[in-house]
């Protein structure tokens, strides 16, 4: 049976009163990088401050645990 390790990944938002922007560039690099080690993004949401501003965005990855031999 397969069994599978999570990680949650938050991004902060940045600029006007942290309710800016996430730098896309940099998420795709970390995405990126998590990828190389096997991770896989399986979810996502953002989550509000106020008046439809995004505070953060929650990642959810996944990936497949290898049991020790």
């Amino acid at each position: 049976m397969k069994k599978f390790e999570y990680q949650i990944l938050e991004v902060e938002a940045t600029g006007f009163w942290s309710g800016g922007k996430i730098d896309s560039q940099e998420l795709t690099t970390r995405l990126n990088e998590l990828g190389e080690e096997g991770w896989e993004l399986t979810s996502s949401f953002a989550t509000n401050k106020y008046e439809g501003q995004s505070r953060a965005a929650i990642l959810v990855l996944k990936r497949e645990r290898t049991e020790p031999a």
